[in-house]
């Protein structure tokens, strides 16, 4: 049986189904993160919020004596009582704090498989980043020894390889192609947790990237300790599926207030700019007076409420085909994930191969939106028109244009495309005054275009004064040029 099933793409995000021991998990999905010791928030609660899994961690639980003879006699499912899929780890997070556990790799294997765990996680080896290329790639090699050692002792649970490499794309590329080799059912990108904390938003695409690379497009990924919603659309869009949340609890206890756009502090809020049943229940006063007096539950109740929402946005978003315009609009809500952005579509030409090729409408939010999949596959696709006798290529209707052979429309960012071509995706497109990339990238398909067709004699009629007009009247094959005074 496949374990994972997509039912909607859009660029390299998709909407799917994990089959586990406890139930069909819709992706993306969150999964809240429970501590075995402590539960801010009951598991038993975590359905009603959205939660489909949850995880949890096993090495917590192996070192507990009364919480393994519980987990062992009656499953990891009794212990945190909760019917759904729980995923466990395998106890990475402290062998990267402490830099030594007391259990091998295979020990918590098999206590995994003993507990019930849905899906389970070798020990894999997190090498922070900047660590040199020498020990990331010794590191990521005992990685995948463990995993392939691993793979004979799961039985029936569910499996994960994790990719590590550190912040190199080569040993990212390289640790994800061999997992997929041996053959996982889900693969988690590990890691990346300081790269998050220090807002090194470009380093986590370049990692993202490299691994989903290296792994089958069908693979489902897990992007390990993402849990803030601000960051769920730009790795869903590059084609993660599963993430982890402490951030709920873990920002509540700090008087942090999460939103899909940042976060507040408590302190600071004189209005709640939410309507989940926390925030209508309570004004911000009330909510301060909670957290004072130590009850930091109505606080993490939101976080949830705020994480889940975002995440059911990006569902409608991928059906309707426009997450990529959720990804620019939440990418301005800090510098640091513009940055993400930008490098993003650095890899605009992987994402196109993912992409779907019809959708609804393209909105240009901003010069970004002129390196995107969808300009680079209309300029690849465009250039192969076979052009003849007289084209008029101009921004705006003029007279007496029924005497040319072919009329182009000129459209920022895309550039010449056939008039018959407008009403279609991505040339209806909806464009604002357009910047000095849209209008760059515009030209220099067109520009492209006219050199591709050198038996046609072209006609430029444009409303802008660039640089790159210099180019297009050098062209031998461009008869006029028509640009304002």
């Amino acid at each position: 049986m496949t374990h994972f099933e997509i039912t909607h793409k859009d660029s390299a995000g998709r909407i799917g189904r994990l089959y586990t021991g406890h139930g069909r998990i819709e992706t993306p999905a969150v999964m809240p993160v429970i501590n075995p010791n402590i539960q801010m928030i009951p598991a038993s609660e975590l359905a009603t919020f959205g939660a489909e899994i949850i995880i949890t961690n096993a090495y917590i639980i192996y070192q507990n004596p009364e919480l393994k003879s519980h987990a062992v006699t009656k499953g990891v499912h009794s212990l945190l009582d909760f019917d759904g899929a729980i995923m466990t780890d395998s106890g990475s997070y402290q062998l990267s704090v402490y830099h030594d556990i007391d259990a091998t790799s295979d020990e918590i294997v098999r206590f995994q498989q003993t507990i019930g765990s849905d899906i389970g996680v070798p020990l894999d080896i997190p090498t922070p980043p900047d660590a040199s290329h020498e020990q990331a790639e010794s590191e990521m090699r005992r990685t995948v020894r463990r995993c392939n050692e691993a793979h004979e002792l799961a039985g029936q649970m569910l499996l994960a390889g994790t990719v590590q490499g550190s912040n190199y794309p080569d040993l990212r590329y390289e640790c994800a192609h061999n997992l997929s080799m041996i053959g996982f059912d889900v693969y988690p990108i590990g890691a990346v947790v300081p790269l998050l904390v220090n807002y090194r938003f470009a380093e986590v695409v370049d990692a993202i990237v490299a691994s989903k690379k290296g792994l089958p497009p069908s693979a489902p990924v897990h992007l390990f300790g993402a849990g803030h919603p601000v960051m769920f659309a730009l790795a869903v869009a590059l084609g993660c599926d599963l993430f982890d949340s402490a951030a709920y609890a873990l920002y509540a206890r700090d008087g942090r207030y999460l939103t899909s756009e940042g976060t507040y502090h408590l302190a600071d809020l004189q209005y709640l700019p939410c309507s989940c049943p926390v925030c209508t229940s309570y004004t911000a006063d009330e909510l301060k007076d909670e957290f004072a007096g130590g009850n930091y539950i109505p606080l993490a109740k939101h976080n949830l409420y705020a994480t889940f929402t975002e995440i059911r946005l990006i569902k409608q978003c991928i059906v309707e085909g426009n997450l990529w315009e959720l990804v620019e609009r939440r990418c301005r809500a800090h510098p640091r994930l513009l940055d993400g952005l930008k490098r993003a579509v650095s890899h605009a030409d992987w994402i196109e191969t993912l992409d779907p090729v019809q959708k609804s409408t393209f909105f240009y939010c901003g010069s970004e939106s002129s390196y995107r999949a969808e300009v680079l596959r209309a300029r690849e696709r465009l250039c192969r028109f076979d052009l003849y006798g007289t084209v008029l290529v101009r921004t705006r209707t003029i007279p007496g244009e029924d005497r040319f052979d072919h009329v182009l429309n000129l459209k920022p960012p895309f550039g010449a495309y056939p008039v018959e071509l407008s009403e279609t995706y991505p040339f209806n497109a909806e464009v604002s005054e357009p910047d000095y990339d849209a209008i760059g990238e515009a030209l220099r398909n067109t520009l492209r275009l006219i050199e591709l067709n050198l038996d046609a004699s072209f006609t430029v009629v444009c409303e802008w004064d660039h640089p790159l007009i210099a180019g297009i009247r050098d062209c031998p094959n461009v008869e006029e040029v028509s640009v304002p005074a």
